[in-house]
């Protein structure tokens, strides 16, 4: 019988606290990566010119997308 068990080992309420811990902080990292990007890209929109010549095979993107915001 295995007698080298604790309350505190990294398999049993240290492990799940650590493991809860670095999946909150993982969390909060990725929150503000995200708040960043998206405060990054809601000044930089974009306007469609030409849309009646847009083909749905061949058409570049460059050919009908302007950035019109600040990038």
């Amino acid at each position: 019988m295995n007698e080298n068990r604790g309350l505190f080992a990294l398999d049993g309420i240290t492990g799940m606290l650590i493991a809860t811990v670095l999946l909150l902080i993982i969390l909060v990292g990725l929150t503000i990566w995200s708040l960043g990007v998206q405060n990054a890209n809601a000044v930089n929109y974009y306007d469609i010119k030409n849309e009646q010549s847009i083909k749905m095979f061949g058409s570049k993107v460059e050919d009908h997308v302007v950035t019109v915001g600040s990038e």
